[in-house]
């Protein structure tokens, strides 16, 4: 996503730390949903292996280390097959990762148009090379980092956060993670898709607390 006067917020930049990782989780779900994860990415995932401490009662840090050993154990070249096979085709995928298709059934539904409505209120539009529909979740997953790493508070605070991620990811966010972990295919994004449910279930927890 970009905003319209094309201004840009690197995460790290402003905000406190909690929100800064929260921004940082939501543009690496964002990344492995939009495009199959490079060598490079990988790397850096196994990297954090060493670094946690994983409590027992922790289900997010558990679901990170399992996407750790998985990114850790399985090349570029696999993630980039599971990747086309079962999120990209010519009829209907294995799995779909728009919101309006678990909303309303179809996809370019109703839900769409609202998301669309949403993102001109604050002054965002798609950037020229995103091919998906604003309901996929990669670009709900972008906006909803830049609702709390952008620079314009009069956009991103909490109270748009909340509604957002209520109205537009809440009402759908699991199953979609249920499509994927039962599809039998899949392999490699099953620990993606634990990860984001759990994340987005103590988003959904925090947000409840407002």
């Amino acid at each position: 996503m970009s905003t319209k006067e094309n201004a840009v917020t690197e995460v790290g930049e402003v905000g406190l730390p909690e929100d800064l990782a929260r921004a940082d989780l939501y543009g690496l779900i964002a990344r492995f949903f939009h495009l199959p994860p490079d060598q490079e990415l990988l790397d850096q995932i196994a990297a954090t292996a060493d670094q946690q401490e994983v409590a027992e009662d922790a289900p997010l840090a558990k679901a990170w280390m399992n996407l750790v050993e998985v990114a850790k154990n399985n090349p570029a070249q696999a993630w980039r097959d599971e990747f086309d096979a079962n999120f990209i085709s010519v009829g209907k995928p294995n799995v779909i990762l728009n919101g309006s298709f678990y909303m309303a059934g179809h996809l370019n539904e109703r839900p769409l148009v609202n998301i669309r409505n949403a993102l001109k209120e604050f002054g965002l539009e798609s950037a020229e090379e995103v091919t998906e529909t604003e309901d996929h979740i990669s670009s709900l997953c972008e906006v909803m980092r830049y609702l709390i790493a952008g620079d314009d508070v009069e956009i991103s605070n909490l109270t748009n956060q909340r509604i957002f991620f209520n109205e537009h990811i809440r009402p759908w966010y699991d199953e979609l993670c249920d499509a994927i972990e039962g599809t039998p295919e899949m392999h490699l994004y099953h620990p993606v898709a634990a990860l984001t449910r759990e994340f987005l279930a103590i988003e959904g927890q925090s947000f409840d607390m407002i």
